[in-house]
């Protein structure tokens, strides 16, 4: 199977690689819109910041690049943010294959830490991205977050319920890392995978 790990201004994409690699999947990590459009799966994977992010997607036309792919595209943690309409980490607008608005944890009480890190539990999850995933753990870092929406594929609880993953026509995004989450996230790329 030919993967694509979209190269752009991002954390996190060697992890990504690594899980992949143990799955038996030799990906290509590239910006080429060519080798993107041509790949079976495309994989959006990131931590930094979202207004950088668009900005280095803009600049190089992978924003349109991505929105155009027909192939199913998974989009990881500031991945899953950018697919959203807008973001208010740095009031931008993004890919928009989601109509949400990425919005910032406010804590109401001192034991709520920003950013969100750690193990949280999954629940309300449907398939087939999540398929044998309900109840599971998987592992969080992040200070945004999508609210539940009509694409909500997968909630999760930290101050309030957010949508832990999301999914519209070829379009799959997950808040978490399932490359960090161990069997669990493994199971979840091999359903990526196999969609």
């Amino acid at each position: 199977m030919n993967v694509a790990i979209v190269k752009y201004n991002a954390g996190n994409i060697f992890s990504v690689l690594t899980a992949l690699k143990r799955l038996g999947i030799e990906p290509l990590l590239t910006d080429d819109a060519e080798e993107l459009r041509k790949a079976d799966r495309v994989i959006f994977p990131g931590q930094g910041e979202a207004r950088g992010a668009m900005e280095y997607l803009q600049a190089r036309g992978l924003d349109q690049v991505i929105r155009s792919l027909r192939q199913p595209v998974l989009g990881i943690c500031v991945g899953q943010q950018l697919l959203c309409r807008h973001s208010e980490e740095g009031d931008v607008d993004c890919i928009g294959i989601f109509d949400a608005e990425v919005k910032r944890f406010c804590p109401t009480r001192h034991e709520e830490k920003v950013p969100c890190m750690g193990w949280n539990r999954l629940y309300d999850t449907r398939p087939e991205l999540m398929n044998g995933i309900e109840g599971q753990y998987v592992y969080f870092v992040h200070s945004y977050y999508v609210p539940l929406c009509k694409e909500t594929i997968a909630a999760a609880d930290y101050i309030l319920p957010y949508s832990a993953a999301l999914h519209k026509d070829n379009f799959y995004a997950t808040q978490f890392h399932p490359e960090k989450s161990g069997s669990v996230g493994e199971q979840i790329i091999k359903n990526f995978l196999a969609l």
